[in-house]
């Protein structure tokens, strides 16, 4: 199938690694541009050097240090995708997971942060974002299947995410007359820096492994090709879902 990336222009926060990176690695590799950002510099080269290496054109990939809680990284996102190509053609909101407490244990100063990062960086995101889409571009949100139901020893995520959930519904129905698109995606256990940090250990893994149907944790590829899917024009009439990848660990519809 031909996803309709050809030329179109992305920016991906969070790109360097993870399922950022996944992301991006799939929008290139279907002839899409990406301006992806991280907070390290020299996670960012690294990152726009490999994906350049594959590109099929040496101006596909740009890179820029920017953390998703400073207020002033959305404008300067925006302005160096367009001051590096035609236009822009969407977004994919991607953002570390915050430490994980029980849900009495996070400290204000925990909350204030991941709020800062998890869901202004969002909304600051989307908002700089907007006006520059037309028809057929879509934002996306990666956030968790903890919108749905909670996960254990995450607490600050399973308070935000939910919320941030619901604003991303909103926004699709108030950029839908225009075209736009907004959707959010719930990746479950994917095999990621986060998910290891989390689970250590191979035994941990494995048990985590038997609560999903397939019996697996999955990889960053298939989350990457399924959000790469959803930002195209491929997925024209798909607006305003949260779509889990998960191997089918939700209970919920």
């Amino acid at each position: 199938m031909d996803l309709g990336l050809h030329g179109l222009s992305f920016i991906v926060t969070g790109g360097s690694k993870g399922l950022g990176r996944a992301t991006a690695e799939a929008l290139v590799a279907d002839g899409a541009n990406v301006l992806l950002s991280s907070r390290n510099q020299s996670s960012v080269d690294d990152a726009v050097a490999a994906l350049a290496a594959g590109a099929a054109r040496p101006d596909q990939v740009r890179g820029l240090a920017a953390d998703n809680a400073d207020p002033a990284t959305p404008d300067r996102l925006v302005s160096a995708a367009l001051d590096s190509w035609r236009g822009l053609d969407g977004v994919l909101i991607s953002v570390g997971g915050p430490p994980g407490t029980d849900a009495l244990g996070a400290s204000d100063e925990q909350w204030s942060a991941a709020f800062e990062s998890v869901f202004m960086g969002a909304v600051r995101m989307a908002r700089a974002v907007a006006p520059h889409l037309n028809a057929s571009s879509a934002i996306g949100l990666v956030l968790s299947s903890s919108v749905k139901s909670p996960l254990s020893g995450i607490e600050i995520s399973n308070g935000l995410r939910p919320g941030l959930a619901m604003w991303a519904k909103q926004l699709a129905d108030e950029l839908g007359p225009r075209g736009v698109r907004v959707f959010s995606l719930m990746p479950g256990r994917i095999l990621t820096d986060r998910i290891t940090s989390l689970m250590p250990d191979a035994e941990s893994r494995d048990r985590a492994a038997q609560s999903i149907p397939l019996r697996r944790i999955g990889e960053p590829a298939e989350f990457g090709r399924v959000a790469a899917f959803l930002l195209s024009p491929a997925a024209s009439y798909v607006t305003g879902v949260a779509v889990p990848v998960d191997g089918g660990a939700l209970r919920t519809l």
